[in-house]
This record gives structure tokens, C-alpha cells and sequence, in this order.
């Protein structure tokens, strides 16, 4: 886990909250990446017969192809894995959740309705 900080000074550093945070929201999202290069590797993978024009080049390409998407897709938040992390880590490096996760309602079962 990441400390605190003090500046030379010897005050606390205010944003070392924030800092932090942000940190944990940029390694979530890099985690996402790999995360979802993984499932494309994985679906590449499953091939029914040899491409007629395939050759280790197209493959490396693919594979760049495959990482861009990754990276794309974690950018934009389409997985919510990201999400997810920083809900779940948030309170380990002292920021907050925001407050309408707070209040919201845990989702319910169609069994607990009954």
C-alpha cells in the first residue's frame, strides 16, 4: 500500500490522497488491458481450420490489432473491471467512494423478493 507523504518541509502532502487515487484508477485500467488481451488471445485461439492467408506476420498483426482493441476498450470503461478495482481498493489508499455508490441499494435476488 502506498504511504503517506511529507513534503520537505515536513507538512503532510494534501494530494498524496488524490495522487494516490489517481493511481489506483490508472493501474485498474491498464490491469482491464491485459486483462481483456487475455479473452481476445484466448478467442483467437480457437480456430475451426488453418487460414488460407495466414503467415506469421498476420498473426503478429493480429496480435498488435488485439492490443490496441484491449486498450481501447479499457479506456472507455467497456468491461467495468476498472470500475470495479477502485470501488473495491478505494478505502486501502484512503480515497473515498463516491457518494452515490454509497448510498445505493445492493441488488436483490429474485429469491430474497419472496
Amino acid at each position: 500500500m502506498i504511504g503517506n507523504v511529507t513534503s520537505i518541509t515536513g507538512a503532510p502532502n494534501t494530494d498524496s490522497k488524490s495522487s494516490d487515487l489517481e493511481q489506483l484508477k490508472a493501474v485498474s485500467k491498464q490491469f482491464e488491458a491485459v486483462f481483456l488481451r487475455q479473452i481476445l488471445s484466448s478467442a483467437r485461439q480457437s480456430k475451426l481450420g488453418d487460414d488460407i492467408m495466414g503467415s506469421d506476420a498476420t498473426d503478429q498483426f493480429r496480435d498488435m490489432q488485439d492490443a490496441r482493441l484491449a486498450d481501447n476498450m479499457a479506456d472507455k470503461g467497456v468491461f467495468g473491471v476498472a470500475d470495479l478495482l477502485v470501488k473495491q481498493f478505494a478505502a486501502r489508499v484512503g480515497g473515498a467512494t463516491p457518494a452515490a455508490d454509497a448510498t445505493a441499494k445492493p441488488a436483490t435476488t429474485e429469491a430474497e423478493t419472496k
